[in-house]
């Protein structure tokens, strides 16, 4: 029989100088995943909480006194000799200056400049879950009726207006106005939201937006298709999903359903144990959706998730 995988929890911390520029350590030759850069940390030992374990692995590594701050996210991987998983806090202030205490080279980071360095698979969703929303808007169809496209581009600008940074347009391919309303949205909100289409790839690139797929066209395609400046991102429901996903270079998934949804009654919810157990194996950001809101955001940042994504959960008036 193999014998069983090792568990192992670390901690990393974020530690963010006055310009706002983010601290990365090198992984050293001696180690496993020589030369990637990860957030800097270690495994808490028997008998240390996580705070006192990051204050000690800081001290140890960078020669500092650090003052722990907020709790960030937990990430579950799964490597090919343990199960990992990695905490990750703010670092409210620190004493000192840091430097490689243990030979490996440092480097401060703005943070829209993180996406260049290689990174250990744990170390990704990270990332995301400090650039990116925690919040993915999925809008539903216009009401029918005479009003219902107004009303719908009505509550897309209340929206935004609240928040809503990252908003995919679902609108039914046969409806008469989708075009139109599509047109309307971007042309009056394409400032400060990341939009995405749902599933039109061909619209997508013409309008310069970004495209969802749905899950049956990720056996289709063989390559991202969209350049990079174009979000692509992607519905999955199992692990073979997951990994087309990240095979294609998408830059996020949305899994689920996590729990019970009325939009789809039929499908059994994966759970939150199931969904850090698929998100544990790849090293996408992934969004929970199904039966969620914003009240969940911080249970899905628990179990590895970006955030949630939602209609009802996230929509004026849903």
């Amino acid at each position: 029989m193999p014998s069983p995988k090792r568990s192992i929890h670390v901690v990393a911390g974020v530690i963010t100088d006055a310009r706002g520029r983010i601290l990365l350590n090198r992984r050293t030759e001696n180690r496993d995943m020589a030369g990637l850069w990860e957030f800097p940390g270690g495994k808490r030992e028997a008998g240390e909480t996580s705070e006192q374990a990051l204050v000690r692995e800081l001290r140890e590594e960078l020669g500092i006194e650090a003052e722990i701050g907020e709790w960030i996210m937990d990430v579950p991987q799964h490597y090919p000799d343990k199960h990992l998983t990695l905490e990750v806090r703010h670092i409210r202030s620190w004493k000192g200056t840091p430097r490689g205490c243990e030979g490996q080279a440092i480097t401060w980071v703005a943070p829209d400049k993180l996406g260049r360095y290689s990174m250990p698979p744990a170390d990704l969703p990270v990332v995301a879950a400090l650039r990116q929303p925690d919040r993915y808007l999925i809008t539903p169809a216009p009401e029918d009726g005479e009003h219902g496209p107004q009303r719908w581009q009505d509550q897309l600008q209340q929206a935004v207006a609240a928040g809503q940074q990252r908003i995919q347009l679902r609108l039914p391919a046969a409806h008469p106005q989708r075009q139109v309303l599509i047109e309307q949205a971007l042309r009056t909100h394409r400032q400060g939201v990341q939009w995405l289409l749902n599933r039109d790839i061909e619209l997508a690139h013409t309008l310069g937006v970004g495209v969802h797929l749905g899950s049956e066209q990720l056996a289709t395609l063989q390559e991202r298709p969209l350049p990079a400046g174009q979000l692509v991102a992607a519905s999955c429901h199992d692990l073979a999903q997951l990994q087309a996903a990240q095979r294609l270079g998408c830059d996020f998934a949305v899994l689920g359903p996590v729990q019970a949804t009325a939009s789809h009654p039929d499908s059994t919810p994966l759970g939150w144990e199931a969904f850090a157990a698929l998100r544990a194996q790849v090293s996408l950001p992934i969004y929970a959706l199904g039966g969620l809101d914003a009240g969940h955001v911080s249970q899905a940042r628990r179990h590895g998730g970006q955030g949630i994504a939602a209609i009802r959960g996230l929509w004026p008036g849903g």
